[in-house]
Protein backbone atom coordinates (compact mmCIF):
# COMPACT_ATOMS: atom_id res chain seq x y z
CA UNK A 1 0.00 0.00 0.00
CA UNK A 2 1.41 3.72 -0.69
CA UNK A 3 2.95 5.05 2.02
CA UNK A 4 0.32 8.01 1.81
CA UNK A 5 -2.26 5.62 2.26
CA UNK A 6 -1.17 3.88 5.39
CA UNK A 7 -0.36 7.22 6.70
CA UNK A 8 -3.67 8.70 6.59
CA UNK A 9 -5.30 5.12 7.85
CA UNK A 10 -3.32 5.73 10.96
CA UNK A 11 -3.83 9.07 11.42
CA UNK A 12 -7.58 8.25 11.00
CA UNK A 13 -7.34 5.64 13.45
CA UNK A 14 -5.92 7.94 15.86
CA UNK A 15 -8.25 10.65 15.38
CA UNK A 16 -10.85 8.23 15.60
CA UNK A 17 -9.47 6.97 19.28
CA UNK A 18 -8.93 10.81 20.31
CA UNK A 19 -12.85 11.58 19.33
CA UNK A 20 -13.94 8.49 21.48
CA UNK A 21 -11.63 9.56 24.61
CA UNK A 22 -13.25 13.45 24.07
CA UNK A 23 -16.61 12.29 24.22
CA UNK A 24 -16.03 9.81 26.90
CA UNK A 25 -14.16 12.37 29.18
CA UNK A 26 -17.50 15.00 28.06
CA UNK A 27 -20.31 12.83 28.61
CA UNK A 28 -19.00 11.32 31.96
CA UNK A 29 -20.14 13.78 34.28
CA UNK A 30 -23.83 13.88 32.41
CA UNK A 31 -23.71 9.95 32.79
CA UNK A 32 -23.04 9.90 36.50
CA UNK A 33 -25.31 13.33 36.98
CA UNK A 34 -28.42 10.88 35.47
CA UNK A 35 -27.21 7.79 37.37
CA UNK A 36 -27.54 9.93 40.45
CA UNK A 37 -31.06 11.19 39.74
CA UNK A 38 -32.48 7.44 38.72
CA UNK A 39 -31.31 5.66 41.33
CA UNK A 40 -28.97 3.44 38.97
CA UNK A 41 -24.89 4.72 40.61
CA UNK A 42 -24.40 0.78 41.11
CA UNK A 43 -24.93 -0.86 37.64
CA UNK A 44 -22.41 -1.43 34.72
CA UNK A 45 -21.79 0.22 31.67
CA UNK A 46 -23.89 -1.68 28.97
CA UNK A 47 -22.27 -2.37 26.13
CA UNK A 48 -23.69 -1.19 23.00
CA UNK A 49 -22.63 -3.58 20.32
CA UNK A 50 -24.87 -2.46 17.32
CA UNK A 51 -23.14 1.16 17.36
CA UNK A 52 -19.51 -1.09 17.49
CA UNK A 53 -20.36 -3.62 14.61
CA UNK A 54 -22.06 -0.15 12.45
CA UNK A 55 -19.08 1.38 13.10
CA UNK A 56 -16.45 -1.15 11.97
CA UNK A 57 -18.68 -2.31 8.83
CA UNK A 58 -18.47 1.38 7.74
CA UNK A 59 -14.79 1.04 8.50
CA UNK A 60 -14.47 -1.62 6.61
CA UNK A 61 -16.23 -0.54 3.68
CA UNK A 62 -14.19 2.71 3.56
CA UNK A 63 -10.94 0.64 3.94
CA UNK A 64 -12.39 -1.40 0.52
CA UNK A 65 -13.55 1.88 -1.42
CA UNK A 66 -9.92 3.18 -0.30
CA UNK A 67 -8.30 -0.05 -1.95
CA UNK A 68 -9.90 0.09 -5.08
CA UNK A 69 -9.72 3.89 -6.11
CA UNK A 70 -5.93 2.90 -5.15
CA UNK A 71 -5.84 0.37 -7.65
CA UNK A 72 -7.65 2.29 -10.31
CA UNK A 73 -5.87 5.29 -9.82
CA UNK A 74 -2.62 2.74 -9.89
CA UNK A 75 -4.24 1.09 -12.97
CA UNK A 76 -4.46 4.72 -14.90
CA UNK A 77 -1.01 5.61 -13.85
CA UNK A 78 0.45 2.59 -15.23
CA UNK A 79 -1.57 3.14 -18.78
CA UNK A 80 -0.35 6.87 -19.22
CA UNK A 81 3.22 5.41 -18.28
CA UNK A 82 3.05 2.89 -21.30
CA UNK A 83 1.06 5.08 -23.38
CA UNK A 84 4.37 7.77 -22.99
CA UNK A 85 6.60 5.01 -23.08
CA UNK A 86 4.65 3.84 -26.47
CA UNK A 87 4.67 7.46 -28.10
CA UNK A 88 8.54 8.05 -27.35
CA UNK A 89 9.43 4.57 -29.06
CA UNK A 90 10.37 5.22 -33.07
CA UNK A 91 8.03 3.53 -35.47
CA UNK A 92 9.43 0.87 -37.05
CA UNK A 93 11.90 1.89 -39.69
CA UNK A 94 12.58 4.84 -38.91
CA UNK A 95 15.73 6.28 -37.20
CA UNK A 96 16.03 8.36 -34.09
CA UNK A 97 18.69 11.39 -34.90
Amino acid sequence: MNKHFEDARYYLGRATEHAKEGLKEELTPVEERFRELTGREDEEEEPAPKRLDKIQSDLQELEGRAEGEAKKAIRSARDRISKYRSEDEPAEGEQSA
